[in-house]
C-alpha cells in the first residue's frame, strides 16, 4: 500500500518562492569597500529573475556549470538561486586556490560562464587563456579597482541585468535529484574532487538550519554567514536564511575581525558562523564591541578548541557551536548543542562536551569502523574508529566518478578519514585525521587533543602537532606553538604546561616556534605544509 500524500519535488524553487512571498520586506545587507549597500528579499528577487533570463540570452546549456569567483554579497545569493532555479549547476570558485588547482577545477567542471567580483578579478585575468571552455566572464563591480581587460568575453554584471526582462512565472524543477551545486575538495592529497549536490540534498540540508538543536534559525533571525559562499554553500546559512526568512548580513571583502564585529554590532546579528581562526583573531576584540542580540556562533571547518570556547562564554556570555563535517556532507553532520542529560553537570563537565563535535543531526547516520578489520567499533567514549557516513545530502560518488573506491564503501558509505570515539548518547569526539595521527611505539597519538591541551595555554595563540620519524618509536610529536603578541614563552614551560594535562608518552619531543600556522584554501591548519616544512627535522636525542 502507498501512500496518497501529494508528489512534489523538493526543489530550491520552493525556497525562492518563500523568500519572494512572505518575506519580501526583510533585509540584505552587505558591506563593501565604500560603505554598505541595503536591498530588500522584494528587490533581491527581481534581480534572481533578471539573471535567470540574463543566462537564457547568454546561450548556457540548460544544465551548464555556471561559476562564481566572489565573496558573501548580495549578488553572489542571487547567483546561489538564479543557476540552480533555471536548472543549470551553481559552481563556487574558491578564491584562494593556487592557480593550477582553480583552473583544474574550472576545466573539470566544464564552467561555460565565470561571475568574478571585480576586486578579485587580478586572480583571475591571468588564467583565462588556460580555461578555453569559458565562454563569458561577468565582472560584479564591487568597487574594486582592478583594470577590466578589453576582451569581448568580458560582460558588465549590471549592464547584463538591465538588459534582461525579469523571468516571469514560477521557476520549475521537475527532479528533485537534478544537480543545483557544486563544490570541489580542497585537494590536499591529489586533484580536487567535485561533490555535486542535489536540490533534494540542498532543500533538506537547509532545514537543519532552522531546527531547535541546532542553529534554529528563524524570521526574528539577523544571519551573518563569516564562512565563505565559496565553501560548501556556507554551510547552508543563505539557503537557510531564506528558507526561514532572515534578514542577512554580508561581510564582503574586509574580513578583518574589527570589520566583521563592527557588522556584528552594528546590525544586532543574533547567528554567525565562520572557521576557528576568525573567532580566534576576535577574541581580543570582543570587549570593544555589543554582541549583547548575539545568541549562535556556528564553528567547524576544524577542531573547535576548549579554551577558545570558553573564552568566548566568559566574554560574551555564550559558548561557541561546535559543528563538524566537510564537502562531502554538504556539509553539516553534526552539532553539538546540549542535551538534557548535561543539565547536570558542573560548567567544567558540559565545556568538556561543548568541545565535541556533538550528535548526528536528524536524517544523518554515522558509524565507527576499525580501519584495519572493517568492523564497526562500539560507542564506549574509549575506542576510537573512522567515521564513516550516509543520509540524503552525504555523497555517494565524485563528479565524473573520480576516487570512488577509495573514499566510499561498498554499502554506500562515506568514509569521512575522521577518526573519532563516541558516546552511548552519540556524541563525537575527533580524535585526528587518518594521515594525521602520531604513531609511537605501537599506539595512537591524537594530534587534535594535543594541539587543544597545548593552546590551552594563555600565552600560545596557535599550535600544529605533525608526527615526525623516530628511530626506537617509529613517530614521535612535534608541536609548532605561535605565541599571542607580546608574550614570551619557552618549550619548557610549554612542557610543564603538558605535563598534569596528558599522558607522560604523548609529551611531545620538541617544540618549535613559529610566526604562524599555515592554512588550507579553507582555514584549516596546513599540516602538510608543516610536514613539508620539518622534513629531515631531528629530535633531540632523549629517549621518549
Amino acid at each position: 500500500m502507498l501512500g496518497l500524500m501529494q508528489d512534489r519535488p523538493l526543489a530550491l524553487p520552493h525556497i525562492f518562492h518563500r523568500a519572494e512571498q512572505y518575506f519580501g520586506h526583510k533585509q540584505i545587507v552587505t558591506a563593501t569597500a565604500t560603505g554598505q549597500t541595503r536591498t530588500s528579499i522584494s528587490e533581491w528577487a527581481q534581480r534572481v529573475r533578471r539573471v535567470a533570463t540574463a543566462l537564457d540570452t547568454l546561450g548556457i546549456s540548460a544544465d551548464g556549470r555556471v561559476a562564481t569567483f566572489c565573496w558573501n554579497t548580495t549578488a553572489h545569493l542571487e547567483l546561489y538561486l538564479a543557476a540552480p532555479c533555471t536548472g543549470r549547476v551553481l559552481h563556487t570558485l574558491n578564491i584562494r586556490l593556487f592557480p593550477d588547482q582553480l583552473t583544474y577545477i574550472v576545466n573539470h567542471a566544464e564552467d561555460e560562464i565565470i561571475f568574478v567580483d571585480r576586486s578579485l578579478s587580478r586572480l583571475l585575468w591571468p588564467l583565462t587563456d588556460k580555461m578555453p571552455g569559458v565562454r563569458h566572464y561577468v565582472v560584479i563591480d564591487d568597487y574594486g579597482d582592478c583594470p577590466i581587460p578589453d576582451d569581448p568575453r568580458m560582460l558588465d554584471y549590471e549592464r547584463l541585468l538591465a538588459a534582461a526582462e525579469p523571468f516571469a512565472g514560477e521557476f520549475v524543477i521537475e527532479d528533485e535529484n537534478t544537480a543545483a551545486a557544486m563544490c570541489y575538495t580542497s585537494g590536499t592529497t591529489g586533484n580536487p574532487k567535485g561533490v555535486v549536490y542535489s536540490h533534494r540534498s540542498t532543500v533538506l540540508h537547509s532545514m537543519i538550519s532552522l531546527i531547535a538543536d541546532g542553529a534554529a534559525l528563524s524570521e526574528r533571525d539577523v544571519v551573518m554567514p563569516i564562512v565563505p559562499m565559496f565553501h560548501a554553500n556556507a554551510w547552508g546559512l543563505p539557503y537557510g536564511s531564506l528558507l526561514a526568512g532572515s534578514d542577512i548580513v554580508f561581510p564582503g571583502p574586509n574580513m578583518t575581525p574589527h570589520a566583521c564585529l563592527a557588522l556584528l554590532a552594528e546590525h544586532k546579528v543574533t547567528v554567525t558562523g565562520g572557521v576557528p581562526t576568525i573567532w580566534m583573531g576576535a577574541l581580543p576584540l570582543l570587549g570593544d564591541y555589543d554582541l549583547s542580540s548575539l545568541r549562535t556562533i556556528v564553528c567547524g571547518g576544524s577542531a573547535v578548541p576548549k579554551s577558545l570556547s570558553e573564552a568566548y562564554r566568559q566574554a560574551i556570555g555564550i559558548p561557541i557551536l561546535h559543528a563538524w563535517g566537510m564537502t562531502e556532507t554538504s556539509p553539516i553532520a553534526t552539532l553539538c548543542t546540549p542535551r538534557s542529560q548535561h543539565d547536570s553537570m558542573t560548567e567544567d563537565q558540559r565545556a568538556n562536551i561543548r568541545a565535541r563535535q556533538g550528535q548526528a543531526v536528524p536524517l544523518v547516520e554515522l558509524r565507527l569502523v576499525d580501519p584495519a578489520s572493517g568492523e564497526e567499533v562500539p560507542w564506549d567514549d574509549t575506542t576510537s574508529g573512522e567515521i564513516q557516513a550516509a543520509g540524503p545530502w552525504i555523497a555517494r560518488e565524485y563528479h565524473k566518478g573520480e576516487g570512488g573506491g577509495v573514499q566510499f564503501t561498498e554499502d554506500g558509505w562515506l568514509r569521512t578519514g575522521d577518526v573519532a570515539a563516541m558516546d552511548k548518547y552519540g556524541f563525537v569526539r575527533i580524535v585526528d585525521r587518518t594521515k594525521d595521527l602520531v604513531k609511537s611505539g605501537g599506539e595512537w597519538i591524537s594530534s587534535v587533543e594535543l594541539e587543544n591541551e597545548i593552546m590551552a595555554h594563555p600565552k600560545i595563540a596557535e599550535a600544529a602537532v605533525i608526527a615526525i620519524p623516530h628511530e626506537r618509536w617509529m613517530e614521535r610529536p612535534l608541536a609548532c606553538v605561535v605565541v599571542k603578541p607580546g608574550e614570551t614563552l619557552t618549550a619548557e614551560e610549554v612542557i610543564e604546561h603538558l605535563k598534569l594535562r596528558v599522558a607522560k608518552w604523548w609529551l611531545p619531543d620538541a617544540v618549535e616556534f613559529i610566526d604562524e600556522v599555515p592554512k588550507t584554501s579553507v582555514g584549516k591548519f596546513s599540516k602538510k605544509t608543516l610536514r613539508e616544512k620539518f622534513a629531515g627535522y631531528t629530535l633531540p636525542s632523549a629517549e621518549a
